[in-house]
């Protein structure tokens, strides 16, 4: 969890809660009950109930559900010819009475799931004229609550005589959001809680990009500048009636936050302090003013400083990198106290060992840092790279060219090192960046990210990286599809599936990092145990390190297995197994195949062969990295092809024993190429199923530096764009330049297309 926003430390003192809950929360678009979304409401509810809090739940939708019931009973009873009939808008009251012992009666189905007892409260606007009704009111909901009881109130729109619920001034409330205000006033209430169908109040319609989450509410600067749009798509009230309630009783003295109900855990992140929805406050406009830059404006300024660098020379491109290498290493030992200082925090936090592992920057890290960043400064120059030209028609010339993406946001957990290497890659392919690392690595990235910038001309601007600080900016940017161009996430299978599902800008990533390795029954053993200790123990937290290991079963006849596992043991490796290995070699069995542990830890599985190998990968898997030992070849096998062969410029393809052996004849001297079909692109199931595919060599190759690529910006398993290790060429699009005299298509009258191919000019 974030550090507590400053602006929301009164939650400490918090006890008693009322929350409001919306009818479009309770119900979907089509009118019915939105099971879920109750069900999440209510085990939140559990959570304060249990955790000493008193809680007060608010409740529209009986209108809806009603609506919605009386609506099927009239089609139920209606002839063809009444439907011809226009219809008449059904009784609001009559709807009321309906819905209301449906939505009661899945509030007590719910509560009654999870132990705990509610009660149901009908009120109407005349009742508070009464001051014994309110007195009588208080005593009840106290003795309630002292029962460890959650009231659930609603007002009783039934036999409500109120007949203008917005305009009629002597009113004292208006609808279910204005009851919830005056409630937590009666009921000297610590907090309340608005759940709406958004995140909060926003400075415009929320549909619109330009538009602003308002994450604290000032009257006196704020309520000239909100345009509210339209009211509730089912209820009375709407963004308009929760900001009226949300005012009145703030400047009450009763804090209020306005947030989503969508989310399934907004109210415990509000009583946890964290910087969700929009919060009403009377001392809001004594606190000290902080300098904030949105989301948006961080964007924005990363887009325009990266149309600058773009703008440079390859040779100013390229001493930006030089620069930043220099620096890191002339700041070496200020990053090396910052980083010391966050793993001590974690360590004393309880953080295991994987991600403190990932978190330290060791001895000579920075050193090997700045070597790669200059590597990447001696590349060939990526950007404007002609990649084909061809003549369209006589003197049109079109060429398809690489070209920045635009603007990057890089969300990545524990390894301040990737913040040095996305950032570098970044500068060599002229895009814009925005970084959020994990709060583990706070200082870290905050030094890095000082000294990255500080190297940076002003011709450029520093801005062309940001730092994204608060976890609750996340959601903001990942709104602005319209201003960033890709997102990358290095982390967690939580951490990417949670981005994917929350945003329109197209996401670049994996999930968890499960590396196999499958050892076949031919295979060379002596270097199998070579390759299998190296791809598990030279850097177990890496994701590239070999966390299922998949073993032909004669292995097991043979003791090759035995011997492998012997040989993991001695190196420190816990060895776990599948349902058939642990079985039979008496080990912990693993709880599962798709855990990645990133430590000493392995999972052992036996298979009946190398398909079987590759469809537990496909069941397994995360398409990351797969390591495979082969067969030996059999040479009379080859010399029995090689006689069947009587043409001298004919080539035979024969699959056998895992193998495509593809003897070329030419001019009678034979040319065998000789490889195993999984590296073949023709029926190629690991080809398919894995980003990288390793041949009798370590899955710790699969790196962006030992590729070649200089560094990486992480390991992708989708299959569009860029795959595996992704450098500069994964961060480049291409742009298309024709190039002309004139020329008009009118219809392609006087145009004569060649589309012919032309070289590359050096």
């Amino acid at each position: 969890m974030e550090t507590i926003d400053p602006t929301r430390e009164f939650v400490k003192d918090v006890k008693r809660v009322v929350v409001k809950v919306g009818t479009a929360v309770v119900t979907r678009a089509d009118g019915r009950l939105a099971l879920g979304r109750v069900g999440a409401l209510c085990e939140q509810l559990k959570e304060m109930n249990s955790g000493g809090f008193e809680v007060i739940l608010v409740t529209s939708g009986a209108v809806g559900v009603g609506r919605q019931r009386l609506r099927y009973r009239k089609l139920v009873n209606s002839s063809f010819a009444d439907l011809q009939k226009p219809q008449a808008e059904l009784d609001g009251k009559a709807c009321a009475a309906v819905g209301q012992s449906g939505l009661m009666a899945l509030y007590d189905a719910l509560f009654n799931q999870l132990d705990v007892t509610s009660s149901q409260l009908l009120v109407t606007d005349n009742d508070f004229k009464n001051p014994d009704f309110r007195m009588q009111l208080t005593e009840t909901v106290q003795s309630l609550l002292n029962l460890k009881v959650i009231p659930v109130f609603n007002e009783n729109d039934a036999i409500s005589t109120r007949r203008a619920p917005y305009e009629d001034s002597s009113g004292i409330f208006w609808d279910n959001d204005s009851l919830a205000a005056l409630l937590a006033l009666e009921l000297k209430a610590d907090l309340l809680i608005l759940l709406s169908d958004v995140e909060g109040l926003y400075s415009g319609p929320p549909s619109e990009p330009q538009s602003k989450l308002i994450h604290t509410y000032i009257k006196e600067r704020h309520q000239g500048e909100i345009t509210f749009g339209d009211k509730s798509r089912v209820g009375r009230g709407g963004m308009t009636a929760k900001v009226k309630a949300a005012v009145y009783a703030a400047y009450a003295g009763i804090p209020v936050v306005i947030t989503s109900g969508f989310a399934t855990d907004n109210i415990i992140k509000v009583l946890h302090g964290e910087r969700i929805g929009t919060l009403f406050h009377q001392d809001a406009q004594f606190w000290a003013p902080v300098k904030e830059v949105s989301a948006r404006e961080m964007a924005v300024a990363a887009r325009d400083c990266s149309r600058r660098l773009q703008g440079l020379s390859s040779e100013s491109r390229r001493k930006i990198l030089l620069d930043i290498a220099d620096a890191l290493e002339a700041k070496e030992n200020v990053i090396n106290i910052e980083n010391e200082a966050d793993v001590a925090a974690a360590q004393q936090a309880g953080y295991d060992k994987a991600l403190i592992s990932r978190l330290a920057l060791k001895p000579g890290k920075i050193t090997s840092l700045a070597k790669s960043i200059r590597v990447l400064a001696d590349m060939e120059e990526p950007i404007g790279e002609v990649l084909k030209r061809t003549e369209l028609a006589d003197g049109l010339i079109l060429e398809k060219t690489s070209s920045p993406l635009g603007v990057l946001l890089i969300v990545f957990e524990s390894r301040p090192e990737a913040l040095v290497q996305i950032a570098a890659l970044a500068v060599r392919s002229g895009n814009g960046l925005l970084l959020k690392g994990g709060k583990e690595a706070k200082l870290s990235n905050a030094i890095l990210h000082k000294v990255i910038t500080g190297a940076l001309p002003d011709t450029v601007g520093e801005r062309l990286i940001g730092l994204v600080t608060s976890r609750e900016e996340i959601p903001d940017l990942l709104k602005l599809d319209d201003v960033i161009d890709l997102v990358i996430p290095r982390g967690s299978n939580k951490l990417v599936s949670q981005i994917k599902e929350s945003t329109k800008i197209p996401v670049l990533g994996h999930a968890d990092g499960i590396c196999h390795v499958y050892i076949d029954k031919s295979a060379d053993m002596e270097m199998a145990k070579q390759i299998v200790l190296d791809a598990k123990t030279d850097y177990p937290a890496a994701c590239n390190a070999m966390e299922t290991l998949l073993v032909h079963k004669d292995l097991l006849k043979s003791g090759g297995l035995n011997d492998l596992i012997v040989e993991l043991g001695t190196e420190g490796v816990t060895v776990y197994g599948g349902p058939r290995v642990s079985g039979l070699l008496n080990i912990a069995e693993a709880r599962s195949f798709h855990h990645e542990y990133n430590t000493l830890a392995c999972t052992v599985e036996i298979v009946d062969d190398v398909h079987a190998a590759i469809d537990h990968i496909h069941c397994h898997g995360r398409h990351n990295v797969f390591g495979l030992f082969t067969v030996h070849i059999r040479i009379a096998l080859l010399q029995k092809t090689m006689k069947s062969q009587k043409s001298s410029y004919t080539k035979l393809t024969v699959y056998c024993s895992n193998f495509y052996i593809r003897p070329y004849f030419v001019r009678k001297r034979v040319f065998l190429f000789v490889t195993c079909p999984e590296t073949l692109n023709i029926v190629d199931p690991i080809y398919r199923c894995s980003a990288a595919v390793f041949h009798n060599a370590s899955t710790r190759f699969c790196d962006g530096a030992r590729f070649g690529l200089g560094a990486e910006v992480g390991i992708s398993t989708s299959r569009i764009h860029a795959r595996g290790p992704v450098g500069v060429e994964g961060l480049l699009t291409t742009r298309w330049i024709l190039r002309g005299s004139g020329q008009v298509v009118d219809g392609d009258k006087g145009v004569t297309y060649t589309h012919k191919n032309l070289l590359l000019q050096s």
